[in-house]
């Protein structure tokens, strides 16, 4: 899958498909590659991207309110996640953080109860052009500790997440780590609590917000629009 851009357009299309619309008729050619320039039977052009991800949060499809590019980052950037780890995830979702850590090159074990955000996930993970570092599992990760063997990295995006906390030193490597994503303040203690009666080390917790500046002919400042807030993230270490 590619993006195709123009003007501020951008439709994501593989190889030998076609895009109708407004601006004509775009045959997408078999050959096709980034930085590649296709026109519309029109003459309208488009430019060709490989896909980043930021336009996965974009184009992914979704099944829920997905975890923001800042948490992304923080995850990735407190966890070192790399090429080579083994990740268990709770709560897919719409599958972004896996795909993140997919194309960082991790394999991922990810858990969804829900079968049908189950098969959105797994159609995303195949845009992000990651599905064999990817297994999307239905069901409830709890029913499973027994059996799944040890990891580099928890991610968790579950009302779970203490209960698999409390088991955290038997599911990550030493060294390894967990990084919790919660809503609310409530769980987030929950979380913090569980780490620490399972003798987890750097437990730290972080709320993250995130401002865009505005700048225009009167000046600069912080924007009003927007939500500031998405959520708090525990992370912990075996």
């Amino acid at each position: 899958m590619y993006l195709f851009v123009r003007d501020g357009r951008e439709y994501l299309l593989a190889p030998g498909e076609t895009l109708e619309s407004d601006l004509g008729i775009l045959e997408v050619p078999e050959d096709v590659a980034p930085g590649d320039t296709v026109e519309t039977h029109l003459g309208e052009a488009f430019e060709v991207r490989d896909l980043r991800g930021p336009d996965l949060f974009a184009h992914f499809e979704r099944t829920g309110a997905p975890m923001m590019p800042r948490d992304i980052g923080l995850v990735m950037g407190h966890t070192g996640a790399c090429g080579g780890d083994r990740v268990l995830d709770a709560g897919t979702g719409t599958g972004v953080l896996t795909a993140y850590l997919a194309r960082a090159g991790a394999d991922v074990v990810t858990y969804e109860r829900n079968p049908e955000f189950a098969e959105v996930a797994r159609s995303n993970v195949e845009i992000a052009g990651v599905p064999d570092r990817v297994e999307v599992r239905v069901g409830d990760v709890v029913d499973d500790l027994d059996d799944l063997g040890t990891f580099d990295l928890l991610t968790l995006d579950t009302e779970d997440a203490p209960r698999i906390v409390s088991r955290a030193r038997d599911l990550l490597v030493s060294g390894g780590y967990v990084a919790a994503y919660v809503p609310f303040v409530e769980g987030t203690r929950a979380v913090v609590e569980a780490a620490r009666e399972a003798g987890l080390d750097e437990i730290e917790t972080y709320e993250t917000l995130q401002r865009e500046m505005d700048f225009d002919a009167r000046g600069s400042r912080p924007s009003t629009a927007g939500v500031g807030h998405t959520g708090y993230l525990v992370f912990a270490r075996a």
